[in-house]
């Protein structure tokens, strides 16, 4: 993983802000319902696993955006006590 990586996640963090008021519902869709979406440490397929939301579950979103590396758009969420990213294909407003 490009060491650049962490410092973005964190400036994006940073730069966003996350905080309860901010926040909108978001639900896993778009996945087999036996599957789940993976919350990662930063906006990258290649970051670590942090965790994962079952299919139809409902996360807090804190914002997208579309400046990583790979061009997809990616939201901070947080899904039970795990803070991380996920991308937004699989993300509905609820």
């Amino acid at each position: 993983m490009p060491r650049c990586l962490p410092a973005l996640a964190v400036a994006l963090l940073l730069a966003g802000g996350v905080s309860a008021r901010g926040a909108e519902t978001l639900r896993v869709e778009g996945l087999p319902r036996d599957d789940s979406l993976t919350i990662r440490e930063a906006p990258d397929a290649g970051a670590p696993a942090l965790g994962q939301i079952p299919a139809g579950r409902r996360v807090l979103g804190f914002g997208c955006t579309n400046a990583t590396p790979s061009g997809l758009t990616w939201c901070r969420v947080r899904f039970e006590r795990t803070l991380g990213w996920a991308r937004r294909r699989y993300l509905t407003p609820d």
